[in-house]
């Protein structure tokens, strides 16, 4: 019985240092690559901003030299405008979302 409790005192222990050991690892590469501070936090935005912004514009301002060329009954700057505002929002969706991954592989790294 006093066996089975020093395997189990030492299994513990292990589990611990790693844990110690995992957290200090964490650290340490925080004090190397600290947290984006609020500048970098409004440049994402900045740049998410104009991922949608400037396929809406490009749509708007093709749409506007069609119908200026190419006159017809329906209106080419609301359709391109849309269609532009569409792949902006999917751009920085898609954006967003691989920046996401990337964080939570980071993180799942730190947490091993």
């Amino acid at each position: 019985m006093n066996e089975r409790s020093e395997l189990k005192n030492t299994k513990d222990r292990t589990t611990f240092s790693q844990k110690v050991g995992a957290k200090a690892a964490r650290k340490l590469k925080a004090r190397r690559n600290p947290t984006p501070g609020i500048w970098f936090g409004l440049g994402m935005m900045g740049l998410i901003g104009w991922s949608v912004v400037i396929p809406t514009l490009l749509g708007a301002a093709l749409g506007i030299w069609l119908d200026h060329h190419h006159p017809g009954s329906h209106s080419w700057t609301l359709a391109l405008l849309v269609a532009g505002l569409a792949i902006g929002c999917f751009n920085a969706w898609h954006w967003v979302s691989k920046e996401d991954r990337e964080m939570r592989k980071e993180q799942e790294d730190n947490d091993e």
